[in-house]
């Protein structure tokens, strides 16, 4: 089912009485999540990104704006009307029922032609339960169970009951990292084995980018930018993206563009195709994976350490137009040359160099030469 958002706003009283502003936890939202795909809601603590996935549930109604599953028009119909099924970060599984009671629960709801048999029901649970690969597991309460069958346990309950849309907010959040990366893969698995277009709400952006379709990429409640994870990590549209995305993150430093050139401090570090007498104050973000070892290289840092991983090698320097403490510099384990010399340098690969403005932090677009 294709979910469409119009300018959808959500707006809370300020519980700070000093300021008569309303808190903006949704701001004019606009965008379309196509049927049957999988979309990362993304963004740090305290975006909206969870009041948003409660908007598309109908735990929260909207201050203005619309919601539209298909062509229908659910803004302001009741949760239990929309088809959706919702996983939340706690579970909310019921400890004195066992698994199969769990996972059954919704089926008992349902009223007039779509009420069940008992029978009926047990078959869907246990049905649902083969999805998620619980079905050995049944006859248990959910104190017996690790924290990762619980959360399989909760994802078959949402399931059972065949919804239109699937919501899961911060679904991995209480799991160990083994069961996280686990867990994840279970749901890709599972959302494309149904089919059934789901909304994953989450602030970790390894776990959005590795198994999203889209995502959706979210600052103080407002949309950043949307897109297929690969292309929004090449191709970020602002700093906040930039910085947000990737692991380690994007390298940012104080730079200028002049005589039609990008200048980090006084080296020349890359040609642009922009006008000669163009002056600019901005920022330059340089991806990890961006920079290529040369001796005679356009960008001297200072050498702080170097970190053999194995196939690759990432190098710690500093350089007094960073932002950050450290820049960490990931190339080849091969490529490195054991060195006394506390200076490093760098070449730049002009598709992972990004120029920022300095006062709006929206991307410059250039031609790189």
């Amino acid at each position: 089912m294709k979910v469409t958002l119009e300018h959808l706003t959500k707006r809370f009283p300020n519980r700070n009485k000093k300021i008569k502003a309303d808190v903006v936890a949704v701001n004019d939202f606009t965008f379309e999540i196509p049927d049957g795909i999988l979309v990362g809601l993304l963004g740090p603590s305290g975006c909206g990104k969870s009041t948003a996935l409660n908007l598309i549930s109908g735990l929260e109604t909207p201050t203005e704006g619309k919601i539209y599953f298909d062509d229908d028009d659910v803004t302001m119909l009741p949760p239990e009307n929309r088809g959706i099924g919702l996983v939340f970060q706690n579970y909310a599984l019921y400890p004195h029922l066992t698994v199969l009671q769990n996972i059954m629960f919704p089926l008992q709801n349902f009223k007039g032609d779509k009420k069940m048999t008992k029978l009926a029901m047990e078959e869907k649970a246990r049905e649902a339960a083969r999805l998620v690969q619980i079905d050995e597991l049944l006859e248990r309460k959910p104190s017996e169970m690790s924290g990762g069958q619980q959360q399989r346990v909760a994802i078959a309950r949402a399931l059972v009951k065949q919804p239109n849309v699937l919501l899961l907010d911060e679904p991995l959040s209480n799991l160990d990292a083994r069961l996280r990366l686990q867990t994840r893969e279970e749901i890709r698995r599972i959302q494309r084995e149904t089919g059934v277009t789901t909304i994953f709400v989450t602030h970790d952006q390894e776990e959005a980018m590795s198994i999203s379709d889209l995502i959706v990429v979210m600052k103080d409640g407002v949309l950043q930018q949307i897109g297929k994870p690969q292309n929004v990590y090449d191709d970020p549209e602002n700093l906040f993206v930039a910085k947000f995305l990737g692991t380690p993150a994007i390298n940012v430093f104080e730079g200028k563009i002049k005589y039609g050139c990008l200048f980090i401090g006084n080296e020349n570090v890359m040609e642009l195709a922009c006008k000669k007498d163009l002056e600019k104050d901005v920022y330059i973000g340089i991806r990890p994976e961006g920079f290529i070892l040369n001796l005679d290289g356009a960008l001297s840092l200072e050498l702080q350490n170097v970190e053999v991983m194995g196939r690759d090698t990432s190098v710690v320097s500093k350089h007094e137009n960073a932002l950050s403490g450290n820049i960490r510099s990931i190339i080849n384990a091969e490529d490195w040359i054991n060195s006394e010399s506390k200076l490093v340098r760098f070449d730049l690969k002009p598709k992972k160099v990004f120029v920022f403005d300095k006062e709006t932090e929206k991307r410059i677009y250039f031609d790189k030469k």
